[in-house]
């Protein structure tokens, strides 16, 4: 099983893929002259306006459900992996997939709105619905949509739970499986009601935990104050090679930052726009800047937040890509402060890092003794359940994009019990298969995903121009795809029909 993932992941996570990916978003972000830099008042204007109805939610909540999906295991787990693997510098790489992948973010939210469909009690939408009525091509939309129930059904979830199961054993020795039972219990009251339910379980948990997480790395921060110009200095000049011990490790810092920071923020991979669809906005432009904000949360925030704890507490490793066989396969480039780790601690601390949160544990808990490695616990539990519910909507909307009537309903109950198996047994499996098992997932969305909207970026162009045209005359945007000469919103034909008849 390990070599036949290791063997797709060559092939999905190839250095063409990595670099590709920069250049994708630095194009969307030169298309939409940076709207990331241009509108970020209004993503934040926007972000709490809007009200839910009865079909749709608000602007707000499927922020939270796509942040829900951002923010998990990648921002504590995926970032100490992307030091350990990549150094300090692969932080500036995050940071920098994260700043042209809003514009990414943007574009594939914003083509899930034009395209969204109208059910019976809900809004769905995402890749698969504008796959096939922005390129008329449902195979390829069937493919996604297959895809992404493998992803998120059967690959991803496992990488949530198992690093909340690792996470908790750490803190409080609590047995895998019984923290496995526990996950699926709770789990599986909330998604019997749907995305409402998900919707509002996701605007309290996400706002209040990310929040709390962030403080506690700003704690640490004013604790280690004099280190601020020491750590800056050392990511940006990892990030190019420009220390010795970085040196030859340039191609690890971006290949784990795009890797983990793709992974973290999901921009490309069109899981953000699964529940951007399902928001009640007079006009698409709007829940994509919306959307675009939500990456800016994740990694400039979040990520950063697990990075500046690994740092400014100086524990922090990465990996000898040259030691000889059967030497350490990391070298030590931290200073342990006066509560640090001695001896065999060290030994156990290098070890740790394959398994990303335990990492973060040990920071927090050097500076925090008895507070930080429960603390992290929590807040991954927090991060990542949330995630793994973000996931099962996804694979839901999927579900109702394949099938109709009651099959659909029948396939839905299907996807539940498989979805909460897979989940339960993710936390018992070992850490580095999990983490390979989703990036194949991950890999698999993310080629289609992006094939995808380099094809049909047009209609999102065209919604951001229309948008701002409006703006500028004073109007709250309304959006009309007859005048834009956007074919396949028929949403949005018979939203404008109904509204012109009131």
């Amino acid at each position: 099983m390990e070599s036949i993932v290791s063997f797709l992941n060559s092939i999905l996570w190839g250095p063409w893929f990595i670099y590709g990916i920069l250049l994708i978003g630095l194009f969307f972000s030169i298309i939409t002259r940076f709207l990331q830099i241009r509108h970020i008042k209004d993503m934040f204007v926007l972000m709490f306006k809007g009200e839910k109805s009865e079909k749709g939610i608000s602007s707000f909540q499927a922020m939270s459900i796509a942040l829900s999906g951002r923010v998990g295991t990648g921002n504590i787990a995926g970032t100490a992996t992307a030091i350990a693997m990549g150094g300090p510098g692969a932080i500036f790489w995050m940071w920098a997939i994260a700043f042209i992948g809003a514009a990414t973010a943007y574009v594939e939210s914003t083509l899930a709105q034009i395209y969204k469909e109208e059910k019976e009690t809900e809004y769905r939408g995402g890749p698969a619905f504008y796959i096939e009525k922005g390129m008329g091509q449902k195979w390829f939309a069937i493919i996604f949509a297959i895809a992404a129930l493998i992803a998120m059904l059967i690959l991803m979830p496992g990488v949530q739970s198992n690093a909340i199961a690792g996470a908790v054993e750490n803190a409080f020795g609590m047995e895998s499986w019984i923290t496995g039972i526990i996950i699926v219990v709770l789990l599986g009251a909330i998604i019997i009601g749907g995305v409402k339910s998900i919707a509002n379980v996701a605007q309290i948990v996400v706002p209040f935990m990310a929040l709390a997480y962030i403080l506690m790395a700003i704690v640490i921060i004013f604790m280690n104050i004099s280190e601020v110009p020491a750590v800056f200095s050392l990511i940006f000049s990892s990030a190019f090679g420009a220390q010795e011990v970085f040196g030859g490790i340039i191609g690890s810092a971006i290949a784990w930052g795009v890797k983990r920071g793709i992974y973290s923020n999901e921009a490309g991979q069109g899981t953000g726009a699964h529940p951007a669809a399902a928001a009640e906005v007079s006009h698409p432009a709007k829940q994509g800047i919306v959307q675009a904000a939500s990456v800016y949360i994740d990694t400039l925030l979040v990520c950063s937040a697990t990075a500046f704890m690994i740092l400014f507490t100086g524990m922090y490793n990465v990996q000898n890509e040259k030691a000889a066989e059967g030497t350490d396969p990391f070298i030590y480039v931290g200073e342990f402060n006066e509560n640090g780790l001695t001896g065999e601690e060290q030994i156990t601390f290098a070890k740790s890092i394959k398994e990303g949160a335990a990492y973060t544990q040990w920071a927090v808990e050097s500076s925090l003794p008895g507070i930080g490695s429960s603390f992290v616990a929590i807040a991954l539990f927090f991060f990542a359940f949330t995630t793994i519910m973000a996931y099962y909507y996804i694979a839901e909307t999927n579900v109702a994009y394949l099938f109709s009537g009651q099959t659909e309903k029948i396939f839905i109950w299907i996807a539940k019990i498989a979805f909460l198996i897979a989940t339960f047994y993710g936390t018992i499996r070992t850490s580095d298969l999990a983490w390979a098992m989703g990036d194949v997932g991950l890999g698999l969305m993310v080629w289609i995903n992006v094939i995808a909207i380099l094809i049909i970026m047009k209609p999102a162009i065209l919604a951001l121009k229309d948008y701002e045209k409006q703006k500028k005359e004073g109007k709250d945007p309304v959006f009309d795809p007859r005048k834009l000469g956007i074919k396949g919103a028929d949403f949005w034909v018979d939203y404008n029909d109904k509204r012109k008849n009131k």
